[in-house]
């Protein structure tokens, strides 16, 4: 497995992993009708988009085994102008059979070490509530900060924030 800055040929495959991954991690919280719309192609065009862009404060990494991508995580500066956290870990997600190997871990630390590459120190990521998977984020020291509601599909979903003062410590 190995991971690297992602390049505009791969948005197709950072979206079959997008979609993929959404479809098993939220299913039975966020609809089935939602997740079975979810289209390849337009997470694609997003994620191809995003990879072409000249702002280069944001960046997407991939995991690979072997030829194959099998997870990404995106970051860069703290998206809302929050005045306690400078980084944030925009999204990272795992294909379900690579999950609970050290993966997102290790995307995890990628991160945070690019974000303290750019110079910054404090990083926060957001989570839906009932996801599982937010013991990950506190198994790797992420404090909970921050609740809100969003809407996906026309449901009121909490999402909580988990933050790192200091993430060369991670």
């Amino acid at each position: 497995m190995q991971i690297r800055q992602a390049k505009t040929e791969d948005a197709a495959s950072i979206a079959k992993v997008h979609v993929d991954s959404w479809r098993t991690t939220y299913k039975g919280i966020v609809s089935e009708e939602y997740l079975a719309s979810l289209s390849y192609q337009d997470r694609e065009n997003f994620w191809r988009e995003r990879l072409s862009a000249s702002d280069n404060s944001c960046f997407v990494l991939v995991a690979e085994d072997g030829e194959n991508i099998i997870g990404f995580a995106a970051g860069g500066p703290e998206r809302s102008g929050d005045i306690n956290f400078s980084g944030e870990l925009s999204a990272i997600y795992l294909l379900e059979n690579y999950q609970s190997k050290g993966i997102g871990s290790q995307l995890f630390k990628a991160v945070a070490m690019r974000l303290l590459q750019i110079g910054i120190k404090t990083m926060m990521v957001w989570v839906l509530a009932e996801n599982p998977s937010k013991r990950f984020y506190e198994s790797l020291g992420g404090k909970h900060i921050y609740e809100k509601v969003i809407t996906i599909d026309e449901v009121e979903l909490k999402e909580v924030a988990y933050g790192w003062k200091d993430i060369s410590l991670v």
